[in-house]
């Protein structure tokens, strides 16, 4: 069951990071240009970039236990790529800072698996 929330939270990932302008902005403002923000960002981080990716790199982890090279490596990838696609798709743009706050949000699950895992070896 969790493997198919992770792989529907990629097509959703995909969908709302390929889009040209903001369906969620649409949604609740009924404007594509306003992107609603969850909190104020951190230092050079976008926040909701970092919340989004800890939701997935979570989920993905959680998914593919067994397989931790190659869902890490995945989810590196597909934060860097995604954000890399704002620089082609029309009304989207390329900013570090959601580029650090993807890359952030994918780190931050990681670190607590691997820290997780060393005190549990104690």
């Amino acid at each position: 069951m969790i493997k198919i929330i992770f792989h529907l939270l990629n097509i959703i990932f995909v969908f709302l990071y390929v889009y040209p302008g903001s369906l969620l902005g649409f949604y609740i403002y009924k404007d594509i240009s306003r992107q609603p923000q969850i909190s104020t960002d951190f230092f050079m981080l976008s926040s909701n970039h970092v919340y989004a990716f800890i939701l997935l790199s979570s989920v993905g982890l959680m998914s593919y236990f067994k397989s931790l090279k190659i869902i890490i490596l995945y989810l590196i990838s597909i934060s860097i790529i995604l954000e890399l696609l704002h620089l082609f798709i029309p009304n989207r743009s390329f900013q570090f800072s959601d580029l650090f706050g993807n890359i952030v949000g994918v780190l931050i699950p990681i670190c607590i698996l691997i820290l997780f895992n060393f005190w549990r070896k104690k």
